[in-house]
């Protein structure tokens, strides 16, 4: 069995174990956690993960957010100059982008036929290194995640400590991981 298909199996053991229901947001949170260098290779079997869902009788909602610069980007009206001057964009990041990321999440969090029995399952966070922290992004929605959040994080985990890419200091974040090795699901 492949790394993909073996944290699809550890994933299928967590979700279709019985919820609480009285959780607060970050411990609705499941991070699977994988090697960067197999992110292609989980962009390609996403519906194992999926299905995995649906078997265990919960509903799917998916959200990519490998375009989220790009998307605020192109909405941002004084663009071209960030472009000339980059430095000039840092506050920006801070504050505006980490909004619109959080506001893109939030509203799939927050849709109407999103409940309890949900699973909102979140791919492409990479595409927020160097630009903000999934750790700062998870914050602003954590009140309203209602059924769980699945997140494919590409990094590292250890001692409590998630790590993005491999490449900053990592965060402790409650969330339930779900790794290869000295994880909760050996």
């Amino acid at each position: 069995m492949g790394r993909i298909e073996e944290l699809a199996a550890r994933y299928r053991n967590h979700i279709s174990a019985p919820w609480q229901r009285n959780l607060a947001g970050d411990q609705k949170t499941i991070f699977v956690v994988y090697p960067k260098t197999d992110e292609r290779k989980l962009r390609a079997r996403m519906e194992l993960f999926e299905m995995a869902t649906t078997s265990s009788g919960h509903r799917w909602r998916f959200l990519d957010f490998t375009d989220t610069f790009a998307r605020w980007m192109a909405a941002t009206e004084y663009r071209e100059g960030y472009f000339e001057e980059p430095e000039t964009l840092k506050m920006k990041l801070r504050s505006d982008f980490v909004q619109y990321a959080a506001g893109r999440l939030r509203d799939v969090l927050a849709a109407e036929d999103v409940d309890e029995d949900m699973v909102v399952a979140v791919q492409g966070v990479a595409g927020l290194f160097g630009f903000t922290h999934v750790s700062l992004v998870l914050k602003k929605v954590v009140n309203d995640i209602r059924g769980r959040l699945l997140v494919f994080f590409p990094g590292e985990y250890e001692d409590n400590i998630y790590r993005l890419l491999d490449a900053r200091d990592g965060w402790s974040y409650l969330a339930v991981p779900i790794t290869l090795h000295n994880g909760v699901n050996d």
